[in-house]
């Protein structure tokens, strides 16, 4: 911060505020004192102060993206405990963090019971790819398909529908808990065809793929999601047993 009383650390501060330079503004001083303490030269002390300026930004457009993605609560890869569910594979999960298959807009399905990690996987993904500096939204796949409903039936479908597709990465939650009605499974049908090989989707089923049809009801609108969701598609299986279950049962032996 500038040092009181000095006139030309007052206008830089303010220059600062002007050109919307947070990082510049707060460090100024203290680089301006190492610079003079071990004879920078001013392209030297420019560069450092321009690239602490650049790497604030890049922290601050990762929040950005991370908070627009709308994650019920913060959880990451590298907290995940692959020790306890050897159905994951470290590598696998370690190559959906590179945006790469994101901008291929290639599907990515995990299936599993519950308590088995797929939404921390779900989510955990998710933030990388948005801290990699992609668009990305998490919702529960019950929650997109009301959202639709109401904005049909509120004449603004077109728009919602943009927005959902526009997304480099669509998060959908839940994907097979609760049985669709037409109207439902259509819509969804809808978001899955706009986003086809441009976008990627990633979804989390505690659902085998045989039984999909329960939730949508008609066999060929059902035959034709799977299509698409599964077309080029990365696949993580986490198997049946809860590890979350499991975690319970080892804290309450432990006391």
């Amino acid at each position: 911060m500038p040092l009181p009383g000095d006139p030309e650390d007052a206008a830089i501060d303010e220059a600062c505020r002007d050109l919307r330079l947070p990082a510049f503004r707060e460090r100024f001083v203290e680089l301006a004192a190492t610079a003079r303490r071990e004879q920078s030269t001013y392209k030297q002390f420019l560069l450092d102060l321009l690239q602490i300026e650049r790497a604030d930004r890049d922290v601050r457009r990762q929040q950005r993206l991370v908070r627009a993605a709308k994650f019920p609560r913060p959880k990451r890869l590298e907290d995940f405990e692959f020790e306890k569910n050897p159905n994951v594979s470290v590598e696998v999960v370690a190559d959906l963090k590179s945006p790469s298959w994101v901008r291929e807009g290639r599907p990515l399905v995990m299936i599993g019971d519950s308590g088995t990690g797929k939404s921390h996987l779900l989510i955990g993904i998710g933030t990388a790819i948005a801290e990699a500096g992609l668009t990305v939204r998490y919702i529960t796949t019950q929650a997109l398909v009301n959202e639709l409903a109401e904005a049909e039936a509120a004449k603004r479908l077109s728009s919602l529908m943009a927005r959902y597709t526009k997304v480099d990465l669509l998060c959908l939650d839940e994907f097979g808990y609760a049985n669709l009605d037409k109207k439902g499974a259509r819509l969804l049908f809808q978001i899955f065809t706009e986003r086809e090989e441009r976008k990627a989707t990633a979804v989390a089923t505690n659902s085998p793929f045989a039984e999909w049809d329960k939730t949508f009801g008609d066999r060929r609108l059902c035959a034709a999601i799977a299509d698409r969701i599964t077309f080029r598609c990365n696949l993580i299986q986490t198997g049946t047993e809860s590890y979350r279950l499991q975690a319970t049962c080892d804290e309450r032996q432990s006391h």
